[in-house]
């Protein structure tokens, strides 16, 4: 069951049922970075500060639908102060294209003072100051995975490096929490450097090296290891939509690891739908929540044709013959 619900996400979680959800994989707006042109729209408050308490609201909220074992991951992008958004653009731009294709619209609000406590800019450290708070707010902050992004968008800034990652935290509403960590564990690398510089193999006279390079293979199985908390997923800008979107390699694991199948995910800011998406292909069910009525349509249409897709997918397997089958008859 996927369900998308059309207006401030506040109002929609208030009327939820208390421990409907399992695990809520979301990304919220970026502080002072886009224009969604609707009205409510989180983003655009006064200051950083005030944004944070805002995103403790409706996390708490957040909070009193999962279940006690519920698990929250969510992906936060970081601002500059004094400036156009998260690749620090200046005040006097008035619409610019950012790598998700979003637009920055020059808004009334946005022509303000550096927050107190800050300077011109200052990184602002969004996602940690978001973080620490909802650990004071209740949370368990349990993990902090950097998704790096191998094709970032260039930047011409020649002060500082060009921004290549962003932050997924991890929190949990209890101490003990669901999480299956099998179903999201990678392939060990199989291998160890075979370059082992100051190692000397017994016996050995002259220089400190065993050996002059190569690499030493396992012999046996590919064996497995614990997801690691550095994910490396390329970009993948959804054509339809002019704002951010979130690649589905990097909330599938999320999505495999808050929940079992049959589970339901939630998603406050459900934007073009890519956690139902991805919650329908693993076999779970979604709730969204999206304040502008044409992304919650837009993600309504993505979410019809997927279901399409995946009942074109099973016909197509049953109509394919079961050679085993007729072998063992």
């Amino acid at each position: 069951m996927i369900e998308i619900r059309t207006g401030d996400c506040l109002d929609h979680l208030r009327m939820m049922p208390a421990q409907s959800a399992h695990t809520c994989v979301t990304s919220p707006p970026y502080f002072g970075l886009r224009d969604y042109d609707v009205d409510g729209q989180i983003g655009l408050e006064e200051s950083p500060y005030a944004f944070v308490g805002k995103l403790v609201e409706v996390f708490r909220e957040v909070r009193r639908v999962l279940r006690e074992d519920g698990t929250l991951w969510l992906n936060l992008g970081d601002s500059y102060a004094g400036s156009w958004g998260a690749e620090g653009r200046r005040e006097t731009e008035s619409v610019e294209e950012s790598w998700q294709g979003s637009r920055i619209v020059n808004h009334p609000r946005r022509a303000r003072k550096c927050p107190e406590g800050l300077k011109p800019k200052d990184r602002m450290m969004i996602p940690a100051r978001v973080a620490l708070a909802l650990q004071a707010d209740g949370w368990w902050l349990r993990d902090e995975i950097v998704w790096h992004k191998p094709n970032p968008m260039p930047c011409s800034v020649s002060d500082r490096t060009t921004p290549a990652h962003e932050m997924i935290y991890l929190l949990s509403k209890s101490r003990r929490y669901f999480f299956d960590g099998e179903a999201i564990k990678e392939p060990a690398t199989g291998r160890a450097s075979g370059n082992r510089s100051g190692y000397t193999v017994p016996g050995q006279r002259g220089g400190v090296n065993a050996n002059i390079g190569g690499s030493l293979h396992r012999i046996g199985p590919r064996e497995m290891r614990n997801r690691r908390s550095v994910w490396s997923v390329s970009l993948k800008p959804y054509s339809g939509a002019h704002f951010a979107t979130f690649p589905p390699d990097l909330i599938e694991p999320c999505i495999l690891a808050g929940s079992p199948v049959g589970g339901t995910v939630l998603d406050p800011f459900g934007g073009a739908g890519t956690t139902a998406l991805v919650a329908l292909r693993n076999v779970r069910n979604a709730v969204l929540c999206e304040l502008n009525p044409d992304y919650a349509a837009m993600a309504q249409d993505r979410v019809e044709a997927e279901m399409h897709r995946l009942e074109a997918a099973r016909r197509e397997r049953e109509r394919q013959p079961d050679f085993f089958r007729e072998a063992t008859a």
